[in-house]
């Protein structure tokens, strides 16, 4: 079988279809291939973007912010994992990023949460989504989808329309095995695909295993690999011809085991944030056509003590009971702390910050936190008289107290237990040209999203890899196009 397009896109997540709505709007034809129905990670995510210097949402709720004072935080968190001129750029044209999405239907909301959380409820969508209180000029800059509920699946749903209405074709059920070149020019991609009972077959098995596959891993690893049974079994060889490119959108890969073991040793075992499409096929396809890698070792891994936002006054204390980090940083900063001292941690909270943090369950808890927060406030945690009896019944050294007694201590170790899983994300990926999304040393050939190394490929606050993934797959869906003369 063979098919042929302007531009091929593998992957269909939020970067995916950035890249085919910017291809196609310039005029080229564009076909989507995706290895399930769509949405990957993107669809399974709380649907936040990291925007600021001005949104709509901020002028409205009364939030001073600037692109510089943007700028100023997030060459914190971004390191050098870009150039400044990228990061300037990223934080200039934010605000519009926020707009363009809101042209392609995607909702979101003034309403300005005031308190600090992992995730706001139902009734906030701008919130501080990152560690800015750490460091001057900080303002609320994520901007989570108006949905109920965890927001991805509404984020995603609004591109995919958006990406149809443009013109471009999707083909689901379709894994890109192998890319193809010419005169040292990627000009294709060799694809397996699926049509008739075992489509259907294979979507309702994916379907069935989404869930599972993030709160159940044994179940949902088995669902999927009936999944892929399927696709050797009854799966179609297709060669889809690109005449201008190939853009690779297809994730990371924190669901390969055995990648993870080889590049981020210390975060195997931990719970993997994706879907099983992000298992490294679209970094490997880029490297088997003479790509680069970079960051590989750059995962991160979410410790969040918030909500209730009460325990963010609490004291992190290590397995000698010495004191570290700050409880009032983003997450994900938490847990690199953590890692760094081999994974064992405790929050040290008094009586006072118990008795907050309970009376605030009720109104600061999303429903999917609440499971985390009866770990935090019960099963996780033991409390005594005495700091010293805390410190025993922990199996810890000592800490400095403070506050008031009785004392508790909550494990917030990175294998703390069921009910506390500790989510972890690759950051790494292909190298690409910063100006124009090609796969350094590949022509004809972009990368976008966690695929290729981007904004947050050094460290990740809420909302930065969506909006990576919008900024860079438009990059690559408009330099696929231009720079192939269509």
């Amino acid at each position: 079988m063979e098919d042929s397009a302007d531009v091929v896109v593998i992957g269909f997540g939020a970067a995916g279809a950035c890249a085919a709505i910017e291809a196609a709007a310039a005029g080229a034809s564009v076909v989507v291939l995706d290895r399930f129905a769509g949405g990957g990670a993107t669809a399974l995510s709380g649907g936040v973007v990291y925007a600021g210097g001005g949104t709509r949402q901020q002028v409205e709720a009364g939030v001073t912010d600037t692109s510089e004072a943007m700028f100023s935080y997030l060459k914190h968190e971004v390191r050098d994992a870009v150039s400044e001129a990228t990061l300037r750029r990223f934080c200039e044209d934010s605000a519009k990023m926020l707009a363009w999405l809101e042209d392609q239907g995607v909702p979101f909301s003034s309403a300005l949460c005031p308190f600090k959380t992992s995730y706001p409820t139902d009734d906030y969508y701008l919130y501080q989504s990152g560690s800015e209180d750490a460091w001057p000029d900080p303002a609320p800059r994520g901007h989570r989808t108006r949905a109920k509920g965890t927001s991805g699946k509404v984020f995603f749903a609004r591109l995919a329309e958006a990406t149809r209405r443009a013109g471009a074709r999707i083909m689901p059920q379709t894994r890109a095995v192998e890319l193809i070149t010419s005169d040292g020019r990627v000009t294709g991609v060799r694809c397996r695909t699926l049509t008739g009972l075992p489509q259907a077959v294979h979507r309702t098995l994916t379907r069935a295993g989404a869930k599972p596959w993030l709160y159940h891993p044994p179940l949902g690893r088995r669902l999927f690999a009936l999944a892929a049974w399927v696709e050797r079994r009854f799966g179609r060889s297709l060669v889809v011809s690109a005449r201008q490119g190939v853009v690779i959108s297809a994730g990371g890969f924190i669901a390969n085991r055995a990648m993870v073991h080889e590049h981020a040793p210390a975060y195997r075992g931990a719970l993997a944030l994706g879907s099983p499409g992000d298992d490294g096929g679209g970094i490997r396809l880029g490297v088997a056509a003479g790509g680069k890698t970079a960051r590989l070792d750059k995962v991160s891994a979410w410790r969040f003590v918030t909500p209730p936002s009460a325990l963010q006054r609490g004291v992190l204390v290590d397995a000698d009971g010495r004191r570290f980090g700050d409880a009032t940083r983003y997450g994900a900063a938490i847990g690199d702390e953590i890692v760094a001292r081999g994974g064992k941690a405790w929050l040290l909270i008094d009586d006072d910050i118990l008795r907050v943090a309970r009376a605030q369950v009720r109104t600061q808890t999303a429903p999917f936190q609440k499971w985390q927060v009866r770990y935090l406030l019960n099963r996780g945690l033991v409390t005594a008289p005495t700091i010293e009896e805390a410190a025993a019944k922990a199996g810890i050294g000592t800490p400095q107290p403070f506050g008031t007694p009785p004392y508790s201590l909550i494990n917030v170790s990175v294998r703390a237990g069921f009910g506390y899983p500790c989510p972890t994300l690759t950051l790494g990926g292909l190298v690409v040209d910063e100006e124009t999304g090609q796969v350094q040393g590949v022509s004809g050939l972009y990368a976008a999203g966690r695929s290729a190394v981007g904004v947050c490929s050094e460290s990740y606050v809420s909302g930065l890899s969506l909006a990576d993934c919008v900024f860079s797959g438009r990059r690559a869906g408009q330099h696929v196009v231009e720079e192939a003369g269509c």
